[in-house]
């Protein structure tokens, strides 16, 4: 189904690209930060997931709407940042009420529940719309026409990276999480994660609306 020297390229590039820190990998941190080892995995669940429906769009040719109708990636680019800045803010919620809770003796912030951890981490990827141009420019050049069945090896291309991004996020997301499970014993600590996360969510709308293609 796919060309087996192109394919080693692929996983060479596509492992390098896994393990380079980007707004998804610094995404899954912050989510780790704030609920823990399994809420980090969960949330590199939910990428993940996003990712293979990006893949499979790009296999069908619908990325290819956002090339010959800017306005699209527009749209879901401001969409996308306006989503990262409601979990930002309730980051920032979350360490008022850190104080609160403190002042009363009742603990030390809120936690983040798997499903939203899985929906945020779904929900966020899926409006970068840098992740649907970024499959149309790289998934290609690892393709090729000769063998035919250009949309299977879209699809298994998808499918490896998709997999090796989980495994290298839900290890990160892991890691995160652990730390941050210790961290929280400190209700100071606690807050300063939950500034950490909103920070970082903050940053990446930034750098979602600001940055150019």
């Amino acid at each position: 189904m796919v060309d087996t020297s192109l394919y080693a390229t692929f996983l060479v590039a596509a492992f390098v690209l896994c393990i380079t820190p980007g707004p998804d990998m610094m995404f899954i941190v912050a989510m780790g930060g704030r609920g823990g080892p399994t809420v980090g995995v969960t949330a590199a669940f939910g990428v993940a997931c996003a990712m293979f429906v990006h893949s499979v769009a790009a296999a069908l040719g619908l990325s290819a709407l956002f090339l010959t109708l800017p306005v699209l990636y527009h749209v879901l680019r401001w969409a996308g940042a306006a989503y990262l800045l409601y979990l930002a803010v309730k980051a920032f919620r979350e360490r008022a009420v850190a104080f609160a809770e403190e002042d009363h003796g009742q603990g030390v912030g809120v936690g983040v529940g798997r499903r939203r951890a899985f929906l945020q981490g779904a929900v966020t990827n899926l409006l970068n719309p840098k992740v649907i141009l970024f499959d149309v420019a790289f998934l290609p050049q690892f393709v090729n026409p000769e063998l035919g069945h250009v949309g299977e090896q879209f699809l298994a291309l998808g499918c490896t990276i998709t997999v090796m991004g989980f495994v290298v996020d839900g290890s990160v997301g892991l890691l995160s999480g652990k730390l941050a499970a210790l961290l929280r014993r400190s209700r100071r600590a606690a807050r300063g994660l939950n500034i950490f996360s909103g920070t970082v969510f903050t940053g990446l709308a930034v750098r979602l609306v600001a940055s150019p293609k």
